[in-house]
């Protein structure tokens, strides 16, 4: 029977809006992973088995949450290895924390930690309960929060300092307006200053639209396209804009 890790902490946020779950953690005894940190309760890391062998077992746990809510999932299959490069090239060890909205099944995830980011700098937000569990078997050390994205604005993580980048798998396309900026709002009141949103798409513009980036104060540049995802699928990256008094020139002393 595979072990699975116990701590994904569901959002039942109190008074004081902060989640107090701290796993503790404890150096891997395999070679492979002896840089990483995993949970004591936990028997096996993310690369035990090789993401080929997840392949079938996601197919089948999306059309099974598709099939049950079509319009929070909007999707009936994990986004591939190409999506996923694209979707964290400009990511690295020097990003820090990085917050994932939606991770599904993980595979953003694993390129994440392909790409050096810790697992204990992990922090994934994920609704779907059947994905909560999946996430705390293959990634333990990670921080796996049960709750709706939209609620990000004010919640406060211990321990979690200013993050560097927030990767969304989220589909903002199907959701109302109000809703994507408040995923939105709250993913940059925990990004750091020069921090990035990066958000995909199936669709042939950013799915956040002008009027939402007008308000917030945002901006959205294109990263790429990749068709080797099924089906093909596109990248944006979203920045706070800088402040008007940093593009006028200087005044010169008179």
């Amino acid at each position: 029977m595979k072990p699975r890790c116990s701590h994904v902490a569901k959002a039942n946020v109190g008074a004081t809006g902060r989640f107090p779950w701290k796993p503790k953690l404890t150096a891997a005894s395999n070679r492979k992973t002896a840089s990483l940190q995993v949970c004591e309760a936990c028997t096996y890391t993310p690369y035990s088995n090789p993401p080929e062998t997840y392949l079938q077992s996601d197919i089948l746990t999306f059309l099974k949450s598709w099939a049950a809510k079509p319009l929070q999932v909007a999707a009936i299959a994990p986004s591939g290895r190409a999506l996923a490069d694209l979707m964290t090239r400009d990511i690295g060890t020097l990003t820090g924390p990085v917050i994932e909205l939606g991770p599904g099944t993980g595979v953003f995830t694993r390129a994440l930690v392909a790409r050096g980011v810790a697992l204990q700098d992990l922090t994934l937000i994920e609704y779907g309960s059947a994905f909560t569990d999946l996430l705390g078997s293959r990634f333990p050390g990670a921080r796996v929060i049960q709750m709706d994205a939209a609620r990000l604005k004010g919640v406060s993580f211990d321990e979690l300092q200013m993050v560097g980048a927030v990767v969304s798998g989220l589909p903002l396309l199907s959701m109302p307006p109000r809703k994507v900026m408040a995923i939105l709002a709250g993913s940059f009141w925990h990004l750091r200053i020069g921090g990035a949103f990066y958000q995909f798409t199936y669709g042939p513009r950013c799915p956040v639209s002008r009027l939402i980036l007008d308000r917030l104060g945002l901006k959205a540049s294109f990263v790429g396209k990749t068709m080797q995802n099924v089906p093909p699928a596109a990248v944006y990256r979203i920045v706070r804009r800088a402040p008007l008094s940093a593009l006028l020139p200087a005044a010169t002393p008179g």
